[in-house]
């Protein structure tokens, strides 16, 4: 019987593996094939490559047809080997024993004449991570970066990064960090490629392609359209020096902590050559080149003014790019750098609004969507300078809901007294939006804009209007903004109440509507005829209403309508308070509980607890900190901007920077220098940068007008300072207190008012603490550290000032370790990078277990510390902060 032909199993379906005998049929074919010679043979081959794939993808270890792989990659076809190379990637990894067999033939491949077989044999000879074979990878890393082929040095650059993390020692006895070095400074890798594409369509694939997409589409438009076409021309470079700065920054970083040449190495990259070196070569980057240079630039501290206008002449023409992460990436250099020049700052921000508005117009929802994010934080910041451009903030019908929503803020920040009347009434359009939630998002904002201070008198019309729509969410959201806008304005209670008195609380099932309407009847019944009956029906259907928050509003709704109208609602009260007695909510009960006694013990002091004269609110709280704020701004052009919330609130705790938002800090390292009884600081990797625009201070620069231009030359400012301080104020609880009521002993006295959240009875002075002395070998783990930095109340805030000498050296953040330990204040964590830098410091008060914790953010630049302190001991955090203050004014000076 004549031997079944070798094509007879070509029948199966690449993408349908036909069972467990497919991997033995495949090492079969590819045992045949592995020294064919025959004219049809490489496309035999690619038929079973493909279907060793298709295996490998659907889950079948293919593992054992590893040797056969192996021979049939002699082979000079580019495709043969892209796949062969795949097979190889994953299957060295989780069979290092087999990985042996690849090394001879890749770096066989590595020396190829064609460079495209040299890059990808030595990506994926160094994409093996098998320790047993770094002595492989060093020579053919050393021979690639000096190839004249510019993508297998763009290859190698990376290369040199990935043995770093397989072998630290072997990548820095090789000297490959100095041989990036002289690689991003001195190649040029500036190329043009002249391609010739066929079809326009192609043209159009090209166009949109990332940098690394581009350059795999060059050789496989170049290997099946070689002739013939339209010219087209296309500028792919900088990145074999991208690939360097990158592999460099990262190697560094990570020696930085246990060596101080790789921390003078990263000093050096931020120097002014290197900057200056790669901006002015910035144009023939390719754009994800050009970003990360731009990310460098950003990190750069200047000497002076004049090197700061350079750099931004140098890239003004960066931000009319095409690319949004460019333009983004070069934003966040203007702001950097002018931090600290009020007047210049107010120009970039002219000169970056036109950019940005022009690409939230252009390209896909999503990339719309992120820049409006960016542009959303700088209109937080400073909504003057954006005010005349409402327009450009009006919802499209095509817009996504996530666009919309994001549109409506903004709307909303930048409203003023000269264009309320427009944006109010687009958003009144939006209120009969079919889709609910922006119907929703656009009766808040306008509830919003009237609290902020302007045309209130037009804005309470169309607020009252939307209770006349026969919708039941818009009457519900309409109901909390109107309770909040009586809270603020008082006066409008007449005009307001008329309207609300005409609503049926049965038509309103939302609880936050339903409690809104119950705080008005009980603060405004003396103004309202039935709303002893409203509140009476309400009570007799206590067990229909689940909503604890709606039940807690009618106690004390109940409560103020019985002193303003007690005929009317004794049987109310009544019904009420046992209600609320045996409700099995823990905070229903507790309230009723309350009122049950006060009323008990004096009806007059229950009056003025549950009803006490009340001043308008002028300022509503954020919910959002004004640090939380800060610390997004910090980290421009990043996924936290998009997220609204800093990186550590979604980043895996490995991948956190800084160790204060880990859930412990047991993976601090202890360092060589460490004492007995001394953790040694941790670096992070987060720059915390200088606020641009301060949040407290955000509305007094707003303000300021820019009387700069957009053209390319900025001009020095003139100097502001000067932040104002806030103070805040305890209200004295003796006007709560009946002063005709009998006097109660100061025991009774600070039970009641502890029971009611109103604070306790300032005490007398106490005595002035004695002179502070610090335990001179306090210790503390960092568990201990964190639990105690989560649970303590911030203590005080401060900024000071250093010497321009410890500025200076500064630059070895080591040294300020080391200073601040001399006088008994150790660091348990530190990080950053210039001009930027974050320390963590505790101390230990003498002869006691008290401890003082310290977050202290040097800025270089402006030689400024900021410092926060929580302590154990509240009484001696300002004689410790004067302590710790004395002796960083010191550093540097001896």
């Amino acid at each position: 019987m004549a031997p079944t032909a070798p094509t007879a199993a070509k029948s199966a379906s690449p993408s349908q593996p036909s069972g467990k005998s497919e991997v033995a049929d495949l090492k079969q074919q590819l045992r045949q094939l592995a020294g064919s010679r025959a004219p049809d043979a490489d496309d035999q081959r690619r038929d079973v490559f493909k279907r060793v794939i298709s295996c490998m993808t659907a889950g079948i270890d293919v593992s054992a047809a590893f040797g056969e792989m192996v021979l049939c990659s002699a082979t000079s076809d580019v495709v043969l080997k892209k796949m062969c190379y795949l097979y190889v990637g994953v299957h060295a990894r989780n069979h290092p024993d087999l990985a042996l067999l690849t090394i001879n033939f890749l770096q066989r491949d590595c020396h190829d004449q064609d460079p495209t077989i040299r890059g990808l044999a030595l990506r994926s000879l160094c994409s093996l991570r098998v320790p047993n074979l770094v002595e492989y990878l060093v020579s053919p890393l050393a021979t690639g970066l000096k190839d004249p082929s510019a993508y297998v040095r763009m290859i190698a650059a990376v290369g040199a990064a990935k043995l770093y993390h397989i072998s630290a020692t072997a990548c820095l006895d090789a000297d490959l960090p100095a041989a990036l070095k002289a690689l991003m400074l001195s190649d040029p890798d500036a190329q043009i490629i002249v391609l010739t594409i066929p079809f326009n369509y192609h043209r159009k694939v090209y166009d949109i392609c990332s940098a690394d997409l581009k350059l795999e589409l060059v050789f496989g438009l170049l290997v099946c359209w070689p002739t013939a076409g339209s010219l087209f021309k296309s500028v792919i470079g900088g990145q074999v020096v991208a690939n360097c700065m990158h592999a460099l920054q990262e190697i560094w970083t990570l020696e930085a902590a246990k060596s101080e040449e790789a921390a003078r190495e990263i000093e050096t990259l931020y120097s002014k050559p290197v900057v200056f070196y790669l901006l002015n070569r910035i144009k023939e980057f390719s754009e994800w080149a050009q970003c990360l240079v731009l990310e460098l630039v950003s990190n750069f501290l200047p000497s002076d003014n004049n090197e700061i206008f350079d750099i931004m002449n140098l890239l003004e023409d960066r931000l009319q790019h095409a690319n949004g992460a460019v333009v983004l990436a070069t934003i966040k250099v203007f702001l950097h750098l002018t931090m600290s020049m009020t007047d210049v700052h107010q120009q970039v921000y002219e000169r970056i609004k036109a950019p940005l508005l022009t690409l939230v117009g252009a390209g896909s929802p999503e990339q719309s969507y992120s820049v409006l994010c960016h542009l959303h934080l700088l209109v937080m910041r400073a909504p003057m300078l954006f005010s005349s451009d409402y327009k450009s903030f009006y919802c499209q019908f095509s817009d996504p809901s996530y666009v919309k929503k994001l549109k409506l803020e903004m709307l909303t920040a930048i409203a003023n007294e000269s264009n309320t009347y427009e944006i109010v009434t687009e958003l009144c359009e939006y209120a009969g939006n079919v889709d609910v939630p922006i119907a929703r998002e656009s009766i808040r904002a306008v509830g919003k804009i009237a609290l902020q201070q302007y045309d209130v008198n037009a804005i309470v019309d169309r607020l009252l209007q939307f209770l006349e729509m026969d919708k039941e969410y818009v009457t519900a959201e309409t109901l909390v903004l109107v309770k909040d806008l009586l809270r603020k304005y008082p006066q409008w209670s007449h005009d307001c109440i008329a309207v609300v008195g005409n609503i049926s609380s049965k038509n309103i099932q939302e609880p936050k509507g339903k409690a809104a309407l119950i705080w008005m009847l009980g603060e405004y019944s003396q103004d309202m005829h039935d709303a002893p009956y409203i509140l009476e029906s309400l009570v007799e259907n206590w067990e229909e209403e689940h909503s604890p928050e709606v039940r807690l509003h009618l106690l004390t709704a109940v409560m103020k309508c019985f002193f303003k109208r007690p005929p009317e609602t004794q049987m109310a009260l009544g019904a009420t308070l046992t209600a609320g007695l045996s409700d099995t909510h823990q905070d229903v009960h507790d309230r009723a509980l309350f009122y049950y006694r006060l009323l008990q013990y004096d009806p007059a002091v229950a009056e003025r607890v549950v009803n006490p004269p009340k001043q308008a609110v002028s300022v509503f709280a954020d919910t959002q900190s004004s640090e939380i704020k800060d610390r997004i701004f910090d980290e421009f052009n990043s996924l936290s901007v998009v997220y609204q919330k800093p990186s550590y609130m979604f980043t895996d705790k490995e991948h956190r920077g800084p160790f204060e938002y880990s859930e412990d800090l047991t993976n601090l390292a202890v360092g060589a220098e460490t004492t007995e009884n001394t953790i040694s600081a941790q670096r992070y990797q987060e720059s915390d940068n200088d606020l641009l625009l301060s949040t407290s201070d955000k509305e007094d620069n707003a303000t300021a007008t820019s009387n700069g231009s957009s053209a390319s030359t900025y001009n020095a400012p003139s100097d502001l300072s000067g932040p104002s301080l806030l103070s805040s104020q305890i209200p004295s609880e003796t006007s709560l207190i009946n002063p005709g009521a009998p006097t109660y002993s100061s025991q009774s006295n600070f039970s009641l008012d502890d029971l009611l959240g109103l604070g306790v009875p300032q005490a007398s002075a106490p005595p002035p603490a004695p002179a502070l002395t610090l335990n001179s070998k306090p210790v503390l783990d960092p568990g201990t550290f964190q639990k105690k930095w989560g649970q303590l109340a911030l203590s005080l805030s401060q900024e000071c000032s250093l010497s321009p000498q410890g500025a200076a050296s500064l630059m070895n953040p080591q040294s300020l370790i080391r200073h601040m330990q001399n006088n008994y204040i150790q660091c348990i964590a530190s990080g950053g990078q210039p001009p930027n830098y974050k320390f963590f410091f505790y101390a230990q008060k003498d002869g006691a277990t008290a401890f003082f914790l310290v977050e202290c953010i040097v800025n270089t630049a402006s030689a400024k510390a900021q410092i926060k302190v929580k302590a154990d001991d509240g009484t001696a955090a300002e004689a410790f902060s004067t302590l710790f203050q004395s002796a960083l004014s010191k550093f540097g000076l001896s």
